[in-house]
């Protein structure tokens, strides 16, 4: 059988059973038997709650157990872990939600400091291999949740923001996925190719593994926002649909220098082009107008567009209207 990713392979006496892809572990059979208890039978159950239904905060964790203020609430009684949200579209990126159909952008939790891989933040991206299963809550009212769905942890990344004091640190962004949703790139893909954005974080804020133990990665610099703007555009140039991630260049709309703390941090903000496109846009030499239609500078020929491949005929589809605010910005600069 096969289950979260685990194959099985069971055979043996009354006592021991035989484990693993191949030839199998020898194991007591009793230890088998929790194995199958706490890391598979909680995928094989129901989800204890509906799509859409709206349940009252304490009484999940009257039931379930958790922290009942956290947005991070792994249950010790019980294989879940939950996660509590405000309402998502908001103006700005930078806050939880859904970046595309099957992928969630979540920020980790801590107030002070760098956030680490502790508590909640490590539950969270453990689950799988502790065999939890989070799901996903919305805010409606104070005091009152729906029921979204249940999530599996894909990728994290890693951005600079302020901390409760105002001081300057890194956070933790979750990229989970719906349970049974296909990304078609991997958490590695993600990690290789080029970027166009202003703002590779400061290398003195780069953790440094032996001083910061519960915060450890070698790629801060290009963290949660490429990857965000990466899952937006659905790992394809916005314009020519080239879905060659490490040839795709994630850049702002409205320039780092010219953007506010919030406009940086905004998947919004944020455009996914192949190599010509971009070049041409960061120089204001293309825009697009509300509708996605590409818009030529005056200051070059046509002849001298057509001979770099770009014909002028080019849509982007799918602008939100968060984008249509930031690209009237954009559009302001054409030459």
């Amino acid at each position: 059988m096969k289950t979260n990713n685990i194959d099985l392979i069971i055979r043996g006496s009354q006592d021991h059973a035989l484990v693993g892809p191949q030839s199998g572990i020898n194991i007591p059979l009793f230890l088998f038997k929790k194995y199958l208890q706490y890391r598979i039978q909680p995928y094989l159950e129901p989800i204890p709650f509906i799509p859409g239904h709206i349940y009252k905060r304490s009484a999940i964790h009257d039931q379930y157990k958790g922290n009942r203020q956290g947005g991070i609430s792994p249950s010790a009684s019980f294989p879940y872990v939950f996660i509590f949200s405000g309402k998502s579209g908001t103006q700005y990126g930078y806050e939880d939600g859904w970046i595309n159909p099957s992928v969630f952008s979540y920020t980790g939790e801590g107030q002070i400091g760098d956030m680490q891989f502790i508590k909640g933040n490590r539950a969270l991206k453990e689950h799988i291999n502790t065999g939890k299963r989070v799901f996903l809550f919305e805010y409606t009212q104070r005091g009152f949740v729906k029921f979204i769905s249940e999530l599996e942890f894909y990728d994290i990344g890693y951005f600079e923001t302020p901390d409760a004091n105002k001081n300057s640190r890194i956070g933790i962004k979750f990229f989970l996925k719906k349970k049974g949703a296909v990304v078609p790139v991997n958490p590695d893909q993600l990690e290789i190719g080029l970027t166009n954005i202003d703002n590779p974080i400061p290398k003195e804020l780069v953790p440094n593994i032996t001083e910061r133990s519960g915060l450890v990665t070698s790629r801060v610099g290009q963290g949660a926002y490429r990857k965000s703007i990466i899952h937006r555009w659905e790992y394809q140039c916005a314009v020519t649909k080239l879905n060659k991630i490490e040839l795709l260049i994630a850049s702002h709309i409205v320039p780092w220098a010219e953007a506010t703390n919030e406009e940086r941090l905004s998947v919004h903000n944020g455009i996914l082009l192949s190599p010509t496109y971009d070049a041409l846009f960061d120089r204001h030499l293309i825009s697009f107008d509300n509708n996605g239609k590409i818009l030529l500078s005056d200051s070059i020929e046509v002849a001298a567009y057509e001979k770099i491949g770009v014909s002028g005929k080019e849509r982007i589809v799918g602008l939100s209207d968060y984008n249509h605010y930031f690209l009237e910005r954009h559009r302001s600069f054409l030459k």
